[in-house]
């Protein structure tokens, strides 16, 4: 079905300014407020707009300027769905022009590897990331509404479905820790019940989990295909681009950050082909936003070490074949238990980061919006490393047989056609919360990282946090949990 992206992102007011080959030139607008205009976090009149602009210099005298250059308000550095949602939303909630840069092309990292849940089963009520949980489920909800609202379906726009989620035990511990779970849920205000063993299989029957086991089920949780969804965001983003207002830098790595001669300030960032002069500069690199960082502040006397590091995972698909029947998306209460294990054992390490090689393996299932199965999952840090382990694929195969006894007859083998692997590096934080905000000393440096397995779930509440932080407007939620000043060395 085609589809239009101005009939479902508009903005009003627009003001075009001159397009070079499809790209934005030069703009020297400010950021737009009622009283004045932002220019990073200092407010300044409308009389006192910038008209020239001083000879930058780089961090690095091996980082020369380009003789192509182009002017921008906002440039993001990162093509993932957390870099795209951020531009999305200064299109649509300002005047702004936006660049988007990567190294690479959208979807080539954890994006494209990710299951694409949109869950809330397994999220806890209270902790410091519940509120941009639900402000980002609620988004997730309304885009798909508006997409509805236009005649659409979700379903073939962004692989969108209302699967409802269940949190499986198979204990009796595990079933009180579930009661326990859909409790806090229900009075968090999410529809939640507790489903034991008989009334589990009547959702799942191919589910086997034990008389003491149950689960705890959200019947609106959500699922979408993570490309699907990157590229419509990238289409919608792309209409802007002929109001003057948008442009792309794919395969184009940044190389350094420029600094004005006179004042010493951040005025964009040079990549291995252009000059990107901006107002604010978005690092939404995923788990390269740590050593990027780096790169940009060696020869600075910025001195900041951002702790995010590369957890692989590794997701088994198999494609055009149904060795099972599924009715929701499932997953282990293991999940859960690895993600706090595994961050308590990070934290009381000698080396907080120092986070050692130790593969855990919890169940996941979905059927994707092609009907594929698709089954996880893994974590482990093994460095930057893509490359498929076989042995972890076999321990996937084999936990998910201790779920699904139909499976335990198929050796995997028997797939070998319809199978694929999706290997993605989540973004760690040894605290467990994205990093979001300013980068002190340089305030119109932001961060965007640090989501782990949840940047799908979690981009478009980032998108409107980081915007607000950028135009100083009052967020929506509390952004002091996710900080950098206190995180970042």
């Amino acid at each position: 079905m085609a589809y239009s992206a101005s009939s479902i992102f508009c903005c009003p007011n627009l003001n075009p300014i001159s397009l070079s080959n499809g790209v934005v030139s030069y703009s020297n607008r400010l950021f737009g407020t009622k009283n004045g205009f932002f220019l990073g976090s200092k407010l300044v009149s409308k009389d006192t707009r910038i008209t020239t602009r001083p000879e930058p210099v780089s961090f690095s005298v091996s980082c020369p300027i380009s003789a192509e250059s182009r002017s921008f308000d906002v440039v993001i550095i990162g093509a993932g769905i957390i870099g795209l949602t951020i531009a999305r939303q200064f299109l649509i909630g300002s005047d702004l022009s936006v660049a988007v840069v990567d190294k690479a092309v959208p979807c080539s990292g954890a994006t494209g590897a990710g299951q694409g849940y949109i869950w809330m089963v397994h999220k806890t009520p209270g902790s410091d990331k519940w509120e941009l949980e639900m402000r980002s489920y609620k988004l997730w909800q309304m885009l798909a509404e508006s997409i509805r609202d236009q005649g659409l379906n979700p379903l073939e726009v962004l692989g969108w479905k209302k699967t409802g989620s269940l949190l499986v035990g198979r204990t009796t511990e595990e079933l009180d820790m579930l009661k326990r779970r859909v409790k806090q849920l229900s009075e968090a205000g999410l529809q939640a019940e507790c489903l034991y063993s008989s009334d589990l299989l009547l959702e799942e029957p191919e589910l086997a989990v034990g008389e003491d086991g149950g689960a705890a089920f959200v019947p609106d949780d959500c699922q979408f295909d993570a490309q699907r969804t990157a590229s419509f965001i990238e289409k919608a983003n792309r209409h802007f681009a002929s109001k003057g207002r948008y442009a792309e830098f794919y395969n184009d790595p940044v190389n350094c950050l420029l600094r004005s001669g006179s004042s010493w300030e951040v005025e964009g960032v040079q990549t291995s082909k252009n000059t990107l002069y901006s107002k604010a500069i978005v690092v939404a690199a995923g788990s390269w936003s740590g050593s990027l960082m780096h790169d940009l502040l060696r020869d600075s006397d910025i001195l900041l070490d951002v702790p995010v590091k590369p957890r692989k995972g590794h997701l088994l698909v198999l494609e055009n074949v149904m060795p099972l029947k599924l009715n929701h998306g499932l997953m282990e209460m293991g999940y859960v238990d690895h993600q706090t294990v595994n961050r308590l054992a990070t934290i009381s390490a000698s080396e907080p980061h120092d986070c050692g090689q130790d593969l855990s393996v919890s169940m996941t299932a979905t059927l994707d919006a092609m009907g594929n199965l698709v089954l996880g999952s893994s974590r482990q840090f093994v460095g930057f490393s893509s490359e498929v382990d076989e042995s972890t694929i076999n321990h996937i195969w084999t936990r998910a047989g201790e779920f699904f006894p139909k499976l335990r007859d198929l050796p995997l083998s028997h797939f070998s056609k319809g199978r694929k692997v999706r290997i993605g590096l989540r973004p760690y934080m040894f605290d467990g919360k994205p990093i979001i905000g300013s980068v002190p000393g340089l305030p119109n440096v932001f961060l965007a990282t640090g989501h782990e397995g949840e940047g799908l779930t979690l981009a478009l509440g980032t998108a409107e946090m980081v915007a607000d932080m950028v135009l100083g407007n009052p967020g929506t939620i509390d952004h002091a949990p996710f900080a950098v000043h206190g995180r970042c060395c």
